[in-house]
């Protein structure tokens, strides 16, 4: 296939990008949007500008660079695109994942013009200190390995003088950032152990309790470092099934604190808004699609019955506007005698927010009209304060008295809804429309078995 038609397929979310000169990869980078960054090279803005000389000339080392080039903007990239062959790519679910990837990528390919064009003082990597409480910290190249050679080095191991475990390089990386994402996923501790005194991060519920002797050694290394090394090594999903494992565990044990904070971390995980991980040259020309406060889960919810008998209810999840058919859920009513749709609702949310396992979604929409988006409120409502599942946003959407229309009804418990909503009310009524097939769906099936 040729490059162009591989700039055709490229999709518009964050990921890494692999430039391959016949089988060699010579070049990995990373991508808010992996449609606009590639294709960028292909199609530089600076083209029309260049000497002919520059346009034909063969790749080179980035340090030879002349002033003509310097001048004219053309990018380090640009002096060896027409090695390119062949593109792959590998989507990420957001930009922290991008940066890791492209890591070790690096770390265990070696392309040669990442090699080649680094810039020593701008390769980063994270450092985990093998201490009783392992500190975490950024580290430069020149100062981790003291005297760097020109080449990454191909037997390098993460362990470094046998004390530290070592993960990189990030080259471009907005450190600070990035530092501050990690501590709020894996609450990742800077205090002194055993202090006494409650660090500020403790106070915010960023620090497990290091500070204060809450937490011990093995602790700390078992619910912050191991969730962290996966994470950089790249086994997101495996992080992700070993926190519902351990969840489900914590609540059967009736561990309800630490059950949520582990629902907490599998949120934010799911969710992460990393945006400012990126300095602005990695920006320069992408379009960022992450905005900090998307809407990024809904849960649909529609009560289906045969007068008084029969009722179920549906539970079904859209993410990024999407359906994900594997989360959806059934629910056979219980505990309500008669037909009292209202009350089948109750039971459905109720049902549904014992499962601590379960992400909580930023929007609970609901098909019906004020009685229904009020009873969801009051159950969310009646839930403790820091309850995640509190802070999200009901939305009803009835059709109105002819059933012609649809008719929102919302109650913001989420800041900054109502820009959303204004753009979206599709999306909703794909929800509404989704939730009722599926507890239609069920109500035949358990008619055909009858």
């Amino acid at each position: 296939m040729s490059i162009q038609n591989k700039l055709k397929q490229l999709p518009r979310c964050p990921g890494i990008y692999l430039y391959y000169h016949n089988k060699e990869l010579i070049y990995v980078g990373k991508a808010t949007n992996l449609k606009s960054r590639v294709r960028s090279y292909f199609i530089p803005q600076s083209s029309r500008f260049q000497p002919k000389s520059l346009k034909q000339s063969p790749a080179r080392d980035f340090s030879t660079r002349s002033s003509v080039e310097m001048t004219l903007g053309v990018r380090p990239i640009e002096t060896f695109i027409s090695e390119v062959t062949n593109i792959k790519w590998i989507k990420t679910d957001s930009v922290l994942e991008a940066i890791i990837l492209e890591a070790n990528y690096i770390k265990k390919y070696q392309p040669k013009y990442n090699v080649l064009g680094k810039d020593d003082k701008s390769w980063n990597y994270i450092v985990i200190m093998k201490d009783e409480y392992p500190q975490v910290r950024f580290e430069r190249e020149q100062t981790l390995f003291r005297h760097p050679s020109p080449r990454l080095r191909q037997a390098q191991s993460d362990i470094v003088g046998g004390d530290k475990l070592v993960f990189g390089p990030y080259p471009g990386l907005n450190a600070k950032a990035m530092m501050k994402i990690l501590r709020q996923l894996f609450s990742i501790s800077t205090c002194k152990p055993n202090n006494g005194a409650p660090c500020f991060y403790y106070q915010i519920k960023q620090c497990l309790g290091v500070c204060t002797g809450e937490i011990t050694s093995k602790e700390y290394k078992q619910k912050v470092i191991k969730p962290l090394i996966k994470l950089l090594t790249g086994k997101k999903k495996q992080l992700l099934s070993s926190i519902r494992k351990q969840m489900a565990i914590e609540s059967k044990n009736q561990n309800f604190e630490e059950a949520g904070r582990l629902r907490d971390q599998l949120v934010h995980l799911q969710k992460i808004q990393d945006v400012t991980l990126l300095n602005s040259s990695f920006t320069r020309n992408a379009t960022l699609r992450q905005v900090q406060g998307d809407i990024q889960r809904i849960e649909g919810y529609d009560i289906s019955n045969l007068g008084a008998t029969g009722k179920v209810g549906s539970m079904v999840v859209f993410t990024n506007g999407e359906p994900d058919k594997s989360q959806y859920r059934k629910f056979k009513i219980r505990t309500v005698a008669g037909q009292s749709d209202v009350d089948c609702l109750k039971e459905v949310l109720a049902r549904r927010l014992k499962h601590a396992e379960w992400p909580m979604p930023d929007i609970f929409l609901i098909d019906g009209g004020k009685p229904q988006v009020n009873t969801a409120n009051a159950v969310l409502t009646s839930l403790p304060r820091s309850s995640v599942a509190r802070k999200a946003t009901v939305i009803g959407i009835a059709k109105g008295p002819e059933r012609k229309k649809n008719e929102f009804h919302i109650i913001r418990n989420r800041k900054n809804i109502d820009d959303w909503f204004r753009t979206h009310k599709e999306i909703l009524i794909r929800v509404r429309d989704e939730a009722h097939r599926f507890a239609v769906a069920y109500q035949r099936t358990l008619r055909k078995i009858k």
